[in-house]
């Protein structure tokens, strides 16, 4: 009897953006495969276009910073209990998490309890802070599929059952290393401001990004700034932070594809996230920024075990893009790291060549079939 004669239910959960864009492609591989499946969950808008049922939406429960969780306490926990509900009247076969520790091990837990087996896709970062989540893992977790090529041996030294699946951004149509060089030739410098993915982010990075921006073009009179609009966040309320901050300098806001914003710009200014790594893929050099509350900050201080926090730092394995956090993150430091690789046009096209060979570390592309495999590995079990 096919496995598959009974129609499957997955249940996956993406709580940020590019989880939800990552899912998206998964759920793909998947339906390619057995269009019978029935997926829900919580996700956004790309998970929805993929016909997932979207029991609650990601940006209810979505929030980085340790004192910044409190004001979202009351969606998630609504959250939580929405979840514990479809799994006792839906029983899903397989629970797919992608990243969002915080919120996706407590469901892990629960799911532990019912019996249903949890693939989770795109580890979090146990191995930069708060590792001893890895025994939460071991104990609640049947299969870790990760996405960078160091987490692989670490789960490995726990004896916890993971296969490196490449990174998903290698799916993405990448640039040629021609279509780079061409934008060298452009005299005219535009820099890309790419503040993030949640609304505090944007309300933290994107103010002092235009602050540096304008102190750019006191320097350069022909520079030109692109803000990356990302799809979870209203266009209104970014143009509104734009009225209040930017004097005599004009930005142009990009919605839709970030891609966009890497094939034009010569160097972007960029919240520490994904982003940065599709930003290396492209060729495109960048400062890294991040800015939390001041509590969140000494707090995660305390518990991180990394140099860098830059996803494109670490997989090198040093400090190949300048990194500036909390303080260092000011608009007068943003401004004079932006102009320095400006002026120094043969050290940036060095750098970009230094970001391009990154792809070679991540796996090629491929991951959401990989990731595919080991789920209906699991669903056939």
């Amino acid at each position: 009897m096919d496995c598959f004669s009974k129609k499957k239910r997955v249940m996956i959960i993406a709580g940020e953006t590019s989880g939800d864009l990552h899912g998206a492609k998964l759920v793909k591989a998947m339906q390619k495969r057995n269009k019978g499946l029935f997926f829900c969950g919580i996700g956004g808008q790309a998970l929805k276009e993929t016909g997932v049922d979207i029991l609650i939406d990601a940006r209810e429960i979505s929030v980085v910073g340790i004192t910044e969780v409190f004001s979202k306490i009351p969606n998630i926990l609504r959250s939580l209990g929405m979840v514990k509900k479809t799994f006792k009247t839906m029983r899903p076969d397989l629970l797919i998490l992608i990243d969002f520790p915080d919120f996706n091990l407590h469901v892990a837990a629960t799911a532990k309890k019912m019996g249903i087996p949890v693939l989770y896709y795109i580890s979090p970062q146990i191995w930069a802070w708060r590792p001893g989540r890895v025994k939460k893992i071991d104990k609640l977790v049947d299969h870790m599929a990760v996405i960078l090529p160091f987490e692989e041996d670490f789960y490995r030294k726990q004896k916890i059952p993971v296969t490196f699946v490449g990174h998903p951004l290698l799916e993405n149509s990448l640039p040629t290393k021609q279509r780079i060089e061409d934008k060298w030739m452009d005299d005219i410098p535009v820099i890309g401001l790419l503040p993030g993915s949640r609304h505090g982010e944007i309300e933290r990075h994107l103010p002092v990004m235009i602050d540096a921006a304008r102190i750019l073009l006191k320097k350069i009179e022909t520079i030109k700034f692109i803000i990356s609009l990302s799809p979870d966040v209203g266009e209104k309320h970014v143009k509104e932070i734009v009225k209040k901050h930017k004097g005599e300098a004009n930005f142009e806001i990009a919605a839709g594809n970030v891609r966009k914003v890497f094939e034009r710009s010569k160097v972007v200014m960029a919240a520490s996230g994904t982003v940065t790594l599709e930003s290396a893929i492209s060729g495109t050099p960048m400062v890294i920024i991040y800015k939390v509350s001041p509590v969140s900050f000494r707090l995660g201080k305390a518990m991180i075990r990394v140099k860098n926090i830059g996803l494109v730092n670490l997989i090198a394995g040093k400090e190949i893009v300048p990194e500036l956090i909390q303080e260092e993150a000011s608009s007068t430091r943003i401004a004079d790291t932006v102009f320095k690789m400006l002026s120094d046009p043969s050290g940036l096209k060095q750098l970009s060549l230094e970001l391009l060979a990154l792809r070679d570390k991540l796996g090629g592309p491929g991951a959401s079939g990989r990731v595919a495999d080991i789920a209906f590995g699991m669903l056939e079990r």
